[in-house]
């Protein structure tokens, strides 16, 4: 019980930790914490979470590649792979790295972003079509998918699909439709 309370303390404290931007202290409480659970994943993905945004990408994708196989049923590790992967251009990894995670968690829509970009890298545009939909389906205010949704419809000739885009987009995010205008060269009036 005693360690329990301590462990959530460490948690509680390491959170605090990263608001303030303690990298190096909360990267000791979280060691800490792994030496307390070594069977727990937080404390090593909080690791290579810390190493991703301070820019010591090799040290957190050589944590991401071990969580994955030490817990290879959480979905959230797979994508943090992909996302690396896919920034070294490894783009068969990060496809199959964001494949894995969106079966295992398919509620994830940053995955489904992540594996719709390369597939897009890899010329597979209409298993691009079908992630972008899903990623607009689990986000649908975010324009991000339904841009690269646009641009792959004008890739695979169907510029009526990637008009029906831009208009659904000035409801909205009229900026981005206003760029997908002037890239793609399709005018689209509010009332057309």
């Amino acid at each position: 019980m005693m360690q329990t309370l301590q462990y959530k303390a460490l948690r509680w404290w390491a959170r605090l930790l990263l608001r303030l931007e303690q990298w190096d202290s909360a990267q000791a409480v979280f060691e800490r914490m792994g030496q307390m659970r070594p069977e727990d994943d937080y404390p090593l993905a909080s690791i290579a979470y810390l190493h991703t945004i301070t820019g010591r990408k090799n040290e957190a994708f050589t944590m991401l590649l071990r969580l994955t196989q030490t817990h290879s049923q959480v979905g959230m590790h797979w994508f943090n792979l992909g996302f690396l992967q896919e920034e070294k251009s490894q783009f068969e990894e990060a496809c199959a790295s964001f494949q894995k995670a969106v079966e295992l968690r398919p509620d994830i829509d940053r995955a489904w972003y992540g594996l719709g970009l390369v597939l897009i890298r890899l010329q597979r545009l209409d298993e691009a079509v079908k992630a972008l939909k899903q990623n607009t389906k689990l986000q649908p205010m975010s324009p991000y998918g339904w841009y690269q949704l646009a641009r792959v419809h004008m890739d695979r000739q169907q510029p009526d699909e990637a008009r029906k885009i831009i208009r659904h987009l000035k409801g909205f995010e009229p900026k981005v439709a206003a760029q997908l205008e002037r890239e793609t060269g399709i005018s689209v009036s509010p009332a057309s």
